[in-house]
């Protein structure tokens, strides 16, 4: 078998035991909760392919998500109801703000590119709230509604949860075709070491801008994807002190995986729907779980899975006949 058809058999294998997990925990947690998860392991998957696979921080990211969100919005309530074409102009609307910042953010590196980000959030969110809230609602939102086609009714829940699953297969295939080509080696090469790359003749900028298009892009789709499920927008879609989510998520399923990806989206998700309900300060709870992941699974949960698998499987005897 060529190492072509073997990863597309394993490509095929690992989006057959998201769906399976997906649909085991449904009926546990409801079909709208599991929605809600799915979508936020969309946009932990567009962080993580800046932060873990190309190695920049971003502290602002919800500026993003809220692009998708509110570009959504305002096409739906000014252009047209397809709930398609409305998808698609979130999308673009990440994609034309990864563009205008791009050449600015990249040019950073470390604290600075975190920060820059975390900047143009509160920019970002000053002008949802205050600045254009005629257009946005301000503080209190906009609602949005779709059409309909037949049977593509995004009013009907397990229509809903079929799409955005479907949405987060794709996505996971994508990225998995992505990272494991040359250009996904390329953009953990420059995650190790720039200097290496630039002195091979690579122009870095380039790809670093390109890169954070793909998140900025990713993360507005999550954005959209969370107007099919609410059905309304509001600041708390862009709010800055949010941007600690996806940064917790990636790092507790494990950065620079998509698998820890989605893991870390869903345990996150997890730990803010149901402690909160128990625990009235379950920030402390969340606190701690970072100490334990940052000090005993460094790589992640789903890095520390990886590898006691791994090991396991290295230390059996080859048996032989």
């Amino acid at each position: 078998m060529s190492i072509q058809s073997s990863n597309g058999l394993k490509s095929f294998r690992d989006i057959l035991f998201i769906a399976a997990g997906f649909l085991v925990i449904m009926p546990v947690l409801g079909i709208n909760r599991t929605t809600d998860f799915i979508i936020f392991s969309i946009f932990v998957m567009g962080f993580n392919i800046l932060y873990g696979f190309m190695g920049r921080l971003s502290f602002g990211h919800m500026l993003y998500l809220g692009c998708g969100a509110y570009g959504m919005t305002l096409f739906t309530e000014h252009v047209s109801r397809n709930p398609f074409l409305a998808v698609i102009a979130g999308i673009c609307a990440g994609v034309l703000v990864g563009a205008i910042l791009g050449p600015i953010v990249v040019r950073t590196t470390g604290a600075c590119f975190a920060l820059i980000n975390l900047a143009f959030n509160q920019i970002g969110y000053f002008l949802a709230v205050v600045a254009f809230s005629k257009y946005t609602g301000g503080e209190d939102g906009m609602s949005v509604s779709f059409s309909k086609f037949g049977f593509i009714d995004f009013s009907n829940k397990p229509f809903k949860f079929g799409f955005v699953l479907f949405c987060l297969l794709l996505t996971y295939y994508l990225l998995r075709k992505l990272t494991s080509s040359p250009y996904g080696v390329l953009i953990k090469s420059i995650k190790e070491n720039e200097t290496r790359v630039k002195f091979l003749g690579y122009n870095t900028f380039v790809y670093k801008w390109i890169t954070f298009i793909i998140s900025t892009a990713l993360s507005a789709f999550a954005g959209a994807l969370s107007m099919l499920n609410y059905g309304y927008v509001t600041p708390s879609f862009i709010d800055p002190s949010r941007a600690v989510e996806v940064i917790f998520a990636a790092l507790i399923g494990g950065a620079g995986s998509l698998y820890g990806s989605i893991i870390g989206g869903v345990i996150y998700m997890a730990i803010s729907n149901y402690l909160a309900s128990y625990i009235p300060r379950w920030e402390m709870f969340l606190g701690f779980t970072l100490l334990i992941v940052v000090f005993r699974f460094r790589t992640g949960v789903w890095g520390y899975v990886s590898e006691k698998f791994n090991g396991r499987t290295k230390a059996m005897p080859v048996r032989t006949l």
